[in-house]
């Protein structure tokens, strides 16, 4: 009895001494978020009762991404902190989503009904068992009684026709339940996708004279949050301000749930680096040559699936590199994403695959994505649902894209920082750690514009409204895609691009079939000559405007003459129709107001000489 005493004493003292080494295990409450364009800053609280002595604090359910040099403590009292240092948890699960939970109990109703089904189809099978052993008919005086026979096989064939026809139901009915079984557990692996079991520890050592409590406040940076704006662009006429809705797509799947926090959106970019680039001497050598490119790439389209399955991957995170500008896969996985000038990279992301990058090098572009390796074995997403009240299967980022104008916009407060400016939503926000985009309304603005029709025939015969903002800088709007809304109707997608330098933002609100342009060669003024060494070639073109809406439409018409580059080739213009022509370029414009049902010609006129032995191409 002593021993075992004994034996029981000393177990409790290894059991206390190892609560100790683990420390005082806290928990705390994420009150803040600061969303950059790549990463967050988040900001916990926690109210805690120190010990007189030198303790541990053990703050978990932290986020595994955190970058460890960021981390911050501050709390108030007589006390000192001695140390603070993070390190992963993988005997701790990260909370489960309660959305899962409530899968799980919605597929064991699923799995009880189909063991009930499986239950009936065996007593089914077990009653035709005995109908077959049952054959015998009972014989009266040595001879086969016809009747008995003949009602015999009537209630065999009628029995086993209706376990039949029951088996078949119950067949049916299973086969429907394992199709919404599969259902929910495709969803679960939706949900679950990419997420690790690990989370981390912020340990804190605080060394106290006597008990206290103390209010504690942690700050850390993670890694695997970002956002980025779209806007809806609304003009009602040509007559009427731009109504410019900013909105931010917030994402983050860093393994800790950020239930109603006050967030933040930053413009600020941490992974980019803070140091000034210096520049390198630029050495030239011979034999140096330019290649032509294959023209600038304005919009780029493709398809995002699994490299391992080929399935579309639904709500995959698709960047520009270095910009603030992106787009989400949809439900085929399709993606449409306008481009800024320049060469370009892609940053195509989704939980469960390995982040890719890959360089715009054609208009259409598919993606696929490799699974990583803390993807589950059998990942399967799922597509949007038609029903309103299903919660299960209705992806997170889908939104409604109609614009509701007597709704409240959510309120948002400004504040411009010395290199960034932030957008501090000031109701309680929720951004779950699935990696789903979830939509923000961050602003809603006026802005004056002038309207402008241009077109360009040499290119493309439509001609484009575009709107002219001024004073666009104060709204501190980053580059990014647009939907378009002219006269109450979708028009499509453009590109709000605000690196530009110039004071007035060009946008364009689409083409306009009301407005009809035609560009035709003059061929009786049109000829090539012959004289001397040299040759002649004349051009002449004849662009024809028709204005078939209601109003005066103020409109610029751009075509070009071609610019030598060679002392042999002269190009001499001949005709411009009051055109302004820039000598360096070649561009000419022309800006005319054309009264409704009215029309307008213009000729472009220009001759180019160059050696009879050499080869031009003149357009």
């Amino acid at each position: 009895m002593l021993k075992n005493l004994m034996m029981a004493a000393a177990l409790f003292c290894i059991a206390a001494m190892a609560k100790a080494d683990e420390g005082q295990r806290t928990s705390s409450k994420v009150e803040k978020v600061t969303v950059f364009l790549n990463g967050a800053q988040v900001t916990r609280t926690a109210m805690v009762s120190i010990n007189a002595g030198t303790s541990q604090l053990v703050f978990g359910g932290i986020s595994p991404e955190v970058d460890a040099q960021s981390i911050q403590v501050h709390a108030n009292g007589a006390f000192t902190i001695q140390s603070v240092k993070h390190e992963l948890d993988f005997l701790s699960d990260q909370v489960k989503i309660q959305r899962v939970e409530d899968i799980r109990v919605a597929e064991k109703a699923i799995r009880d009904k189909i063991s009930l089904q499986n239950s009936l189809t065996a007593i089914y099978q077990a009653e035709e068992n005995m109908i077959a052993k049952n054959q015998d008919v009972s014989t009266e005086a040595n001879g086969l009684d016809v009747l008995k026979l003949k009602q015999a096989l009537d209630f065999q064939t009628e029995r086993l026709t209706d376990l039949k026809q029951k088996e078949i139901a119950v067949a049916n009915q299973v086969e429907a339940l394992n199709l919404e079984l599969n259902k929910y557990e495709k969803q679960i692996a939706e949900i679950d996708r990419g997420r690790t079991s690990a989370t981390s520890n912020i340990i804190v050592t605080v060394s106290s004279k006597t008990a206290l409590e103390s209010h504690f406040t942690l700050t850390y940076v993670i890694r695997d949050a970002s956002w980025y704006p779209t806007y809806d662009i609304r003009a009602k006429n040509v007559s009427s301000p731009v109504e410019i809705a900013y909105k931010a797509n917030v994402s983050q799947n860093s393994g800790e749930d950020w239930k109603n926090v006050k967030l933040t959106l930053s413009t600020g970019n941490p992974s980019v680096s803070g140091n000034k680039p210096e520049l390198s001497p630029d050495y030239l050598s011979l034999n140096m040559y330019y290649v032509g490119s294959q023209g600038p790439i304005n919009r780029v389209t493709g398809k995002v699936t699994g490299a391992d399955d080929k399935l579309p991957v639904i709500g995959a995170s698709i960047r520009i590199k270095g910009t603030s500008i992106g787009a989400v896969s949809d439900v085929n996985g399709n993606y449409s994403l306008q481009m800024p000038s320049g060469s370009q990279t892609l940053v195509v992301s989704y939980i469960g695959y390995v982040t890719l990058e890959k360089p715009v090098s054609s208009s259409v572009l598919d993606i696929a994505l490799t699974p990583s390796a803390s993807t589950l074995n059998e990942v399967v997403v799922t597509g949007y649902s038609s029903s309103g009240n299903d919660n299960y299967y209705a992806p997170a980022q889908s939104r409604e894209v109609k614009y509701k104008a007597e709704s409240i916009p959510v309120g948002v407060t400004k504040t411009e920082n010395q290199t960034n400016i932030e957008f501090a939503i000031d109701d309680p926000y929720s951004v779950p750690g699935d990696g789903k985009q979830y939509t923000v309304d961050i602003n809603q603005v006026e802005v004056k514009a002038g309207y402008q029709y241009a077109v360009t025939p040499k290119l493309s015969t439509d001609v484009f409204l575009t709107a002219k903002l001024t004073d666009w800088n104060k709204y501190n709007f980053l580059s990014g895609e647009a939907n378009l809304f002219f006269e109450g109707t979708f028009i499509g997608k453009s590109l709000l691009n605000t690196d530009a330098t110039k004071d007035t933002l060009d946008i364009s609100l689409g083409a306009d079939k009301n407005i009809v342009v035609t560009r035709t060669s003059l061929k009786d003024l049109s000829a090539k000559q012959s004289l001397g060494s040299n040759k002649k070639e004349t051009k002449d073109w004849q662009i024809e405007v028709k204005n078939r809406k209601g109003q005066t439409v103020n409109l610029l018409v751009e075509d070009q003459v071609p610019v030598s580059q060679n002392k042999d080739i002269e190009v001499e213009t001949q005709e411009l129709s009051g055109g302004k022509a820039d000598v360096i370029t070649g561009k000419v414009c022309w800006y005319f107001a054309l009264n409704a049902d009215d029309d307008k010609k213009v000729e472009l006129k220009y001759q180019v000489k160059y050696p009879k032995d050499q080869t031009v191409i003149v357009q």
